[in-house]
C-alpha cells in the first residue's frame, strides 16, 4: 500500500511538473502601441497580426496589445530595453539612427501605401539589411502611410499662402520640403497635431487624409488640400526585442517571420492607405473644405518643381552607410512601378 501511495504521489508530481512545463512553454509578447484605438494600426493591423502569430505558433506564442503612455520616439528604446517585446514608430523620430528607409519618404514617389510598403521591405532585404541599422532589434516590418496632405485653418490658393505659416512636421524628408515651401516648421509627433491646432500654436499640419478621422482633425481644421501624389510619406518600423526573439524556438521564430516581413508590411501599408478615403468622407461630412487638386493645377506643378532633386538629397543623406544608394533607389522605384500597375 505504501509503495502504491508513493507511486501515485510520484506520478502526480510528474504530471504536475509536465503540466507546469507545458504552461511555462507559452510565451506572451507585449506589444506597445501609441495611437488612438480608431487608428488602423490598432483597429486592424495589430489584431490581425496577433491572430496570425497565435495561429502560426499553434498557441505557443500569445500576443497582448498594450497602450504605450510614453513619447512615440521612445518606443524603439522601450523595445530594445525589454520593457515591451514588440512596438512600432516613425523612423524619423530618431534622426540619424534609421536613415535608409527614408528612401520611401522622397516626395512624389509613392501614390499607394501598399505598394510603397512592399517596395520598401524588398529594398531593405536586398540593400539595407547589411547596414545593420536595426542592430539590437529584430525587424518585423516596414511600411508607409498614405500620401501626406495639407490640413490647415487657412485656404491654400497658391503656394505663397504657406509662406511663414506655422506647420507641424514630423521629421524626415518632409522637413526639407517644408523648408522649400518656406513655412515655419514646428516639430512634434502626429498625435500632438490636434492640440497644437486647437490652441493656435500651429496653422496646420502635414499628415495623410485618414487623420481627419483618426486624430479628429475635422474638429480643428477648415481645409484639407489633397495633392494627387501627396506631398510626402513617412516610414515606420515594426520591431521586436532581439533577446525575446532569440529565446523562442527555431520553429516559433520561423512561424512569426512567416506572418511578418513582407506580409506584415503589405498589411500595414494597405490598411493605412485605405483609411484615407474614410478620412476624406469624415472631413466632408463635418464641413471641412476638401480641395482635391488635379495634376494640371498650378499648385501641383509648383510643388513638383520644388521637389526636384530631393531624390539626390536622400542619396547624399545616406552616404555614411555602406550601401549602393543609387542602386537601392532604382530598385525601390522598379518595385513601386511594378506593384502600382
Amino acid at each position: 500500500m505504501i509503495n502504491l501511495k508513493k507511486s501515485l504521489a510520484f506520478g502526480l508530481c510528474v504530471g504536475l511538473f509536465s503540466l507546469s512545463g507545458a504552461v511555462s512553454a507559452t510565451t506572451t509578447l507585449h506589444v506597445a502601441t501609441w495611437l488612438p484605438p480608431s487608428n488602423p494600426q490598432n483597429s486592424i493591423v495589430w489584431p490581425a497580426w496577433k491572430n496570425m502569430v497565435e495561429t502560426a505558433t499553434e498557441g505557443r506564442v500569445k500576443v497582448v496589445i498594450e497602450n504605450y503612455t510614453g513619447a512615440p520616439k521612445t518606443i524603439f528604446d522601450a523595445v530594445e530595453d525589454g520593457v515591451y517585446d514588440v512596438g512600432f514608430s516613425v523612423n524619423a523620430y530618431l534622426p540619424g539612427r534609421f536613415k535608409l528607409a527614408s528612401v520611401a519618404e522622397i516626395p512624389g514617389e509613392i501614390t499607394s501605401a501598399e505598394a510603397g510598403s512592399v517596395a520598401l521591405w524588398r529594398t531593405y532585404e536586398k540593400f539595407f539589411k547589411s547596414a545593420q541599422e536595426f542592430q539590437g532589434l529584430q525587424l518585423l516590418g516596414l511600411f508607409v502611410h498614405g500620401p501626406g496632405q495639407l490640413h490647415t485653418k487657412f485656404p491654400v490658393n497658391t503656394l505663397a499662402d504657406l509662406k511663414g505659416k506655422k506647420m507641424r512636421v514630423g521629421g524626415g524628408l518632409v522637413n526639407e520640403l517644408a523648408a522649400r515651401l518656406e513655412v515655419t516648421p514646428i516639430s512634434a509627433p502626429a498625435p500632438k497635431s490636434y492640440e497644437l491646432m486647437q490652441q493656435g500654436v500651429v496653422d496646420g499640419t502635414f499628415l495623410p487624409s485618414e487623420e481627419q478621422m483618426t486624430l479628429r482633425l475635422f474638429e480643428v481644421s477648415d481645409y484639407l488640400t489633397i495633392f494627387p501624389k501627396g506631398l510626402y510619406t513617412t516610414a515606420f518600423s515594426i520591431v521586436m526585442n532581439e533577446d525575446t526573439f532569440a529565446d523562442l524556438s527555431k520553429k516559433d521564430r520561423e512561424a512569426i517571420m512567416s506572418v511578418s516581413g513582407e506580409k506584415l508590411s503589405r498589411l500595414a501599408g494597405a490598411t493605412w492607405g485605405e483609411a484615407d478615403n474614410d478620412g476624406i468622407q469624415i472631413a466632408k461630412a463635418n464641413g471641412v473644405n476638401v480641395i482635391q487638386l488635379s495634376p494640371d493645377d498650378p499648385r501641383v506643378k509648383n510643388v513638383n518643381k520644388l521637389e526636384e532633386g530631393m531624390d539626390q538629397t536622400w542619396v547624399e543623406s545616406v552616404a555614411d552607410r555602406d550601401i549602393d544608394a543609387k542602386a537601392a533607389l532604382d530598385y525601390f522605384r522598379e518595385n513601386m512601378n511594378a506593384l502600382s500597375q
